[in-house]
């Protein structure tokens, strides 16, 4: 990709992240934690996937298995990740110079967080590992398939995970000034029209 194609996919992605779709599914913390739940969700069919292979290995009622669940892992982790974008205004996808201070900020942090829980995360498949071959014997193998499914879910959990803890984590903004002023006004008002007269 040359250095124009370059920018200019850097503008239009600066672009589409500031674009508003389906506000109403990121517009409070609580659904936006909802969102970062979904996309959650979306990597552990992925990791179940492996899982699937991993116990019934090569068999055909697991190949649907795993093409069922790589279809509803799809429908899930697309638009969960694309409104995660939106939501958080690309903190962990575009480039540094696209940022301000703040976002710079929360990208560090969340990138943080998620290289902690990326952390727990590996080692605990490593004593999974161990204690399958242990009961299995010494000359237990993990099939090739596996391995394949497990990289899968190992590079998309590594590279959504930021997004998630940065969606997780992102407060609602503070009011704006009039509306504070509104129900300042608006608080004086009633308090005026109860208090009573001087000649009362």
């Amino acid at each position: 990709m040359t250095d124009g194609r370059k920018a200019s996919w850097r503008i239009s992605q600066a672009e589409a992240v500031q674009m508003d779709i389906l506000p109403g599914w990121y517009a409070t913390r609580g659904r936006r934690r909802l969102l970062a739940a979904t996309g959650a969700f979306s990597l552990g069919l992925a990791w179940a996937m492996a899982g699937v292979v991993w116990v019934a290995g090569p068999d055909e009622g697991a190949r649907w298995i795993v093409l069922t669940l790589l279809a509803v892992m799809l429908v899930i982790y697309l638009p969960a990740v694309t409104l995660m974008n939106v939501a958080t205004r690309g903190v962990t996808a575009l480039t540094e110079r696209n940022l301000d201070e703040r976002q710079v900020g929360e990208r560090l942090r969340a990138t943080a967080v998620a290289h902690r829980l990326m952390t727990r995360l590996l080692a605990a498949l490593a004593c999974l590992t161990l204690v399958v071959g242990l009961l299995r014997g010494r000359e237990h193998m993990v099939p090739g398939s596996t391995l394949l499914y497990l990289s899968l879910a190992v590079a998309l959990t590594h590279f959504v995970l930021p997004l998630i803890v940065s969606c997780w984590r992102m407060p609602d903004p503070p009011p704006d000034d009039e509306d504070e002023d509104e129900r300042s006004s608006s608080a004086g008002g009633g308090a005026a029209a109860g208090a009573p007269g001087i000649g009362a």
